[in-house]
This record gives structure tokens, C-alpha cells and sequence, in this order.
């Protein structure tokens, strides 16, 4: 018989570990919730025990279920979009939100061979709600993502139901957000330990829009040997001290994940933003391999797009491009921590035919951070201090932040895309290189934002 190593310590989440998670602030729940309407709710399927038996189980599996806007996301859309990193896997009702740029029903996660069954009972659910779909109003494609947990559940058996949906949208709120062995992550696992549902936010300092954004993750990918938790390569050691343990070894399996955010971005934007989430997946070991599905659907809530109005036009917040960054850095932060979360949160389980997941030996992890703190204290930089170097040589377009109230911050120069500077006033007569009347710089723009000379009152500040 294998000894299997395990940690039956207190589970808590990865900050409490004192971890490097990034430079801005969680939000008050540290989860997809902080972003203003929307709500998470869970229904857990955990029955029997032994060998597989298709029909009767083990079950270890459930539903997750996202409800944007406070759950009435059908009559008051949102912007949405999404990105796929590698495709081998799921995510029903994509096509028509990547091409509509629409989330117009709420999210579901679940188990790869429950993704009909899932379907079906959001489906039903928004009928019940607004009758006239299919006739009044247009027919409905819900957004369901899967994951396979056939290692530790009767995945076949498909015991998902209709009524497990209406559990997990009946149970959706705002607030905290149950992690781990929950919902659709029930039966999942990471890095050849218990994975299962994660969240993480960040709210970004007033100064770079003071916009909060939240990821979910069904998390479900992975080797040990690749695991990495806060940039440290604990899973090379951990994989030492399990290499006589059963994996899975079927699959590397797969990760769903979902950004919310209150910035005011278009699907486009969104869509880059999804981008990003791969960056956070990558920083804590995937590689995406062959047979692993990452996949990211994404939503905005600042604006709402309604199914009708008088003249039939709406208007739309937008944030500028350039303006994305901090975002981008946000949202893999929130990533890597939503996914650690799920680990850290999670707790061993023993499913089919008696395949036992252990759960992340906690007590591993804080060695290693232990180890790593004075090189940390070092650093002395604060949560949302700027990495870069204080120094009179900065670069003019710098984000400045943390002490930086937003009457004093300096506008980020604007840059077309080809990186040439684009003046968002003119400048002085007397401040040009040849003084009044002299030439621009060559490849410099000759117009203001007005379209009017560089050098005439009519573009000068008043």
C-alpha cells in the first residue's frame, strides 16, 4: 500500500500564507463579488463510496452558477466577450457572445458530460422568468464551461440535473464565496492535487481609475512537477515527496475562468483582457498542453445594454485603450491568486475506484515562504508602490501612484499605435526647438487634437 502524504492542518486562503501576490489591493471580499452585482452561488453533488458503477456513482461533482447584474442580465445586457488559449474543451454559447460582444445570460460551470443537462435547466429557468423568449423576445443561448472530473467522479453517470441548477441560481449572492470542493469544482483537480473553485479581485488605486476587477477559476490542470505557488517552484520538491502516489494520469486536464469588471470597456477590450488571464494561468504552471481546454469568457458591468429602446440606440462609457494596462497587470494578479485559492481552500477527497486526491500541503508551502521572507522584507515596496526605480530619469509617461492624489497626477501621454507621440495640447510657442515659427521635430505630429497648425492661438490653452 502507497503511503500517501498528507496535511490535515486549517485550509486558508493564499494571502494568509504571506505570499507575493502582486502590487494592488484585493477587494473587500477578495472574489468576483467585489464587482458591484454580481453574485455567486453553489450546488455540491458528494455521494458514495468505491468502485465505479456508471448510473449510481461515486458522485463528486456540482454547479456553479455567475449571475451578472443581479441576475436580470437577460433584459439588461452587459458587454462581454472571452478569449481561448488552448480548445480542447467547452464553453457552450461562446460563439454568439464573441460575435454579438453580449453576455445576455448568467454563467453556469459544471462537468464536461453535464454541460446539456446545465443548459437545459438555465434554459428553463430564464423562460419561467421572461415568458416571452422564443417569441416576443429572441431565443437564448446559455453560457455553460466545463471541466472533466472523471478522475474522482462518476462523470458518466451525468447526475447533474435540472433541479441542481435551480439550486445554484437560487443560492447566488454577493458577499464571500465558498472555494475548494464546491459547486462545479467538486470533483476537480490541480496540479495533481485538489483543485475546485477560486476567486480573487483587485481594486485598482483612484489615480489609474480606481476600477475594480474579480476572477473566478473552475480549476482543473496540471502536473506537480510544474506547480509554482508565488513564483517558487514548490512543486519540484513536492513532487519528490509524492512521486509513489497515484495521479491522473489520463489527462492534464483544464481550467475555466471568468473576469468581471466595473471599467467601462468594449468587447474588444474585453477580449484583450481575457488575454491576459493566460498569464496568470502560465505563472502558476500550465503550459496548456494538448488535451487541456483554457478558455476565459469576460463582462463589463458599467454599461447596460437594453433589449429595446425609443429610438433603438444606447450610449456606451468608454475607457481608452491606453488606459488598459493597469488592468492587464490586474487581472493576472487576480488570476494566480483565484487559482491558488481554489488549491489552498480545498481539501483531500477520495472518489471512484478509490483515487485519492491529497490537498496542498500548506505546512510545504510556508516553508518555502519562510525561507524566501527576508529577501521579501528587502524589497521594502509597498502593496501599490510602483516597481519601477525612483529616479529623475523616469519616463515622462509613468504611471504614478500610491501617495498620488488624482488632482495631481500627470496624464499619461497618449501614443497612436505606431508609438509615435500624439500632443494631447500644443506646446508653447517659445518652448519649440527653433523658438516662435520654427519647424516641428521630424516625426513629430504637425496638427493638434483640434486639427488646427501646432503654432496657432486657436489650439493653445486659454
Amino acid at each position: 500500500m502507497v503511503h500517501i502524504p498528507e496535511y490535515n492542518g486549517p485550509r486558508v486562503r493564499a494571502r494568509e500564507l504571506g505570499l507575493p501576490l502582486g502590487r494592488f489591493k484585493p477587494g473587500k471580499y477578495n472574489a468576483i463579488t467585489d464587482v458591484e452585482g454580481v453574485l455567486v452561488g453553489h450546488c455540491t453533488l458528494i455521494q458514495g463510496d468505491g468502485p465505479l458503477r456508471p448510473g449510481h456513482g461515486p458522485v463528486r461533482t456540482g454547479v456553479t452558477a455567475i449571475m451578472p447584474n443581479m441576475g436580470n442580465i437577460f433584459m439588461e445586457r452587459m458587454t462581454g466577450g472571452g478569449f481561448v488559449l488552448n480548445g480542447a474543451g467547452e464553453v457552450s454559447g461562446m460563439t454568439q457572445l464573441m460575435e454579438w460582444g453580449l453576455i445576455e445570460t448568467p454563467i453556469l460551470l459544471t462537468n464536461t458530460m453535464a454541460v446539456g443537462a446545465v443548459s437545459d435547466g438555465v434554459a428553463r429557468h430564464l423562460v419561467e422568468r421572461y415568458p416571452g423568449i422564443g417569441d416576443e423576445h429572441d431565443v437564448i443561448i446559455p453560457v455553460v464551461g466545463e471541466c472533466d472530473d472523471s478522475w474522482l467522479n462518476d462523470i458518466s453517470g451525468r447526475h447533474v440535473r435540472e433541479e441542481h441548477v435551480f439550486e445554484a441560481i437560487r443560492n447566488a449572492a454577493s458577499g464571500p464565496v465558498q472555494e475548494g470542493n464546491v459547486g462545479g469544482g467538486t470533483g476537480m483537480v490541480t496540479c495533481d492535487f485538489k483543485g475546485g473553485i477560486g476567486t480573487s479581485s483587485r481594486k485598482l488605486p483612484e489615480v489609474l481609475g480606481g476600477y475594480t476587477l474579480g476572477v473566478l477559476v473552475m480549476s482543473n490542470f496540471g502536473k506537480m512537477h510544474n506547480l509554482r505557488v508565488g513564483g517558487l517552484p514548490v512543486g519540484e520538491v513536492l513532487a519528490e515527496k509524492f512521486k509513489g502516489t497515484p495521479k491522473r494520469g489520463m489527462t492534464y486536464g483544464s481550467i475555466i475562468a471568468v473576469v468581471a469588471t466595473d471599467a467601462p470597456l468594449l468587447s474588444h477590450q474585453i477580449n484583450r483582457l481575457c488575454k491576459r488571464v493566460g498569464l496568470g494561468i502560465g505563472r502558476v504552471g500550465s503550459y496548456a498542453a494538448h488535451g487541456s481546454g483554457e478558455i476565459v469568457v469576460g463582462f463589463s458591468t458599467a454599461n447596460i445594454i437594453p433589449r429595446r429602446t425609443q429610438k433603438m440606440v444606447y450610449k456606451l462609457k468608454l475607457l481608452l485603450d491606453q488606459r488598459l494596462d493597469p488592468l492587464y497587470e490586474a487581472v493576472m494578479e487576480a488570476t494566480e491568486e483565484a487559482i491558488l485559492n481554489a488549491m489552498c481552500m480545498a481539501t483531500s477527497m477520495t472518489g471512484v475506484n478509490g483515487n485519492h486526491c491529497p490537498a496542498l500541503p500548506l505546512d510545504e508551502v510556508r516553508k518555502f515562504v519562510d525561507a524566501c521572507k527576508p529577501i521579501f522584507a528587502a524589497v521594502k515596496k509597498r502593496p501599490q508602490q510602483s516597481s519601477a526605480p525612483a529616479s529623475k530619469d523616469r519616463p515622462p509617461d509613468e504611471d504614478r501612484e500610491g501617495e498620488v492624489t488624482v488632482s495631481s497626477a500627470r496624464p499619461t501621454q497618449v501614443r497612436g499605435a505606431e508609438g509615435i507621440p500624439f500632443p494631447t495640447r500644443p506646446a508653447p510657442e517659445d518652448e519649440g526647438p527653433g523658438g516662435t515659427g520654427s519647424e516641428p521635430p521630424r516625426g513629430a505630429s504637425e496638427t493638434t487634437p483640434e486639427g488646427s497648425s501646432s503654432g496657432s492661438p486657436s489650439g493653445s490653452d486659454s
